[in-house]
């Protein structure tokens, strides 16, 4: 008979350790809304993947809490106090930075770690905040990313700027024309701008043609960059376009043209199926749930940070004295996964920014018309590699 209490008392056992060991509760902040859900769908996939994977690393529990913020600053700052409400030791957020920006401001009151994969904006690691981490890079590296491209590879005269007067374009334009001017003041002969939602541009393509550059840098999205392309092209300008992540569409190619792209260079994060490191996790992504998402190595990578950091530190409760544990983990220790090896420096940016090169042709391997660069180009001035 006594072996029949065997069971009961191993039960009552692992109970009692489950009880005394706190479940990690993580905020995920996606964008669920209209046309954004199969984005959000990924996002959460990937980061289930994530808490699969590290859960067993951790014995003990992981939950996550998803939430939106709407694309709205002051809805994100009440998505960050309800997620605080609920008690958890980190998220993974919010997509835009006018959101992350404001909210980071709640999770840096109760001692949260804020580790984002997409919001890009230079000003939400300028804040003096410790709590506030990147696994995606800044919207300056990619401009001096760019520009050091345009120096060392195309080697023009005459450069003219453009930016659409958002946030986002002007600090990219700014950025990109002082990295040039740290090498020669006057190579910048022109700056235009545009704005969100024109499409005829025939004044900037007149003023563009007259200043004959050799090379326009384009900060802003892809709407305006291709109806701007389509119409240098068609005033018979030859110049090189070089520009930024936002305009790496397809939808680029279809309003500029086919004809009007070819030879076009963008910057843009690492092509995923040409990283070593984020090969396993892709072949398991597309086997569970079909086509890569664009934020799932991002995503992924972001909850594995928190929670490498979380297993380093075995914080025992949600506590900012023990959460401060895991943000000195963070800072102090590399994390390596689908992205690579991440480190960080003071401002929780990463330590090497990861932007890279894109040509346009047609057939690349992004979206069927953007190439990767294999490297970044060589000071001798030679055609880089394509893969």
């Amino acid at each position: 008979m006594r072996w029949l209490w065997l069971p009961l008392f191993l039960g009552w056992t692992l109970s009692a350790h489950a009880a005394e060991v706190a479940a990690v509760r993580l905020g995920l902040v996606v964008p669920m809304v209209s046309e954004a859900g199969p984005v959000a769908q990924s996002m959460r996939r990937a980061a289930e993947m994530a808490v699969d994977d590290w859960t067993p690393k951790l014995r003990r529990a992981v939950e996550l809490r998803v939430k939106e913020d709407q694309f709205d600053p002051k809805q994100a700052v009440l998505t960050a106090e309800k997620l605080v409400q609920e008690a958890v030791w980190g998220v993974v957020g919010h997509f835009y930075s006018s959101s992350s920006v404001p909210a980071s401001a709640v999770y840096r009151q109760a001692g949260i770690p804020l580790v984002t994969a997409t919001s890009t904006h230079p000003r939400l690691t300028s804040q003096g905040f410790d709590n506030v981490f990147r696994v995606s890079g800044r919207d300056d590296q990619q401009a001096i990313a760019a520009a050091e491209f345009v120096l060392a590879q195309l080697k023009p005269r005459r450069v003219a700027v453009i930016h659409d007067q958002t946030e986002y374009g002007r600090a990219l334009a700014e950025t990109f024309t002082r990295a040039l001017g740290r090498r020669g003041p006057r190579r910048v002969l022109l700056t235009e701008i545009v704005s969100q939602g024109d499409k005829d541009f025939s004044a900037q393509v007149a003023r563009l043609k007259a200043a004959a550059p050799d090379v326009v840098y384009f900060g802003g999205i892809f709407r305006e960059a291709g109806h701007l392309v389509r119409q240098m092209r068609q005033g018979g300008m030859t110049a090189v376009f070089v520009s930024c992540d936002a305009v790496l569409d397809p939808e680029f190619i279809k309003l500029a043209g086919e004809d009007a792209v070819t030879g076009i260079y963008l910057t843009f994060a690492p092509d995923p199926r040409l990283l070593q490191s984020a090969a396993s996790l892709i072949r398991r992504y597309e086997l569970q749930y079909g086509s890569l998402g664009p934020y799932v190595l991002y995503v992924y990578d972001a909850v594995g940070v928190l929670l490498q950091a979380i297993q380093v530190a075995k914080p025992v409760d949600n506590s900012t004295q023990e959460l401060q544990k895991v943000l000195r983990a963070i800072r102090t220790r590399a994390y390596v996964g689908a992205l690579g090896t991440l480190r960080w420096d003071r401002n929780g940016d990463l330590a090497t920014p990861p932007y890279v090169i894109y040509a346009a042709k047609r057939g690349g391997s992004v979206h069927g018309w953007f190439e990767q660069l294999v490297s970044r180009p060589a000071a001798s001035g030679k055609t880089p590699e394509r893969r």
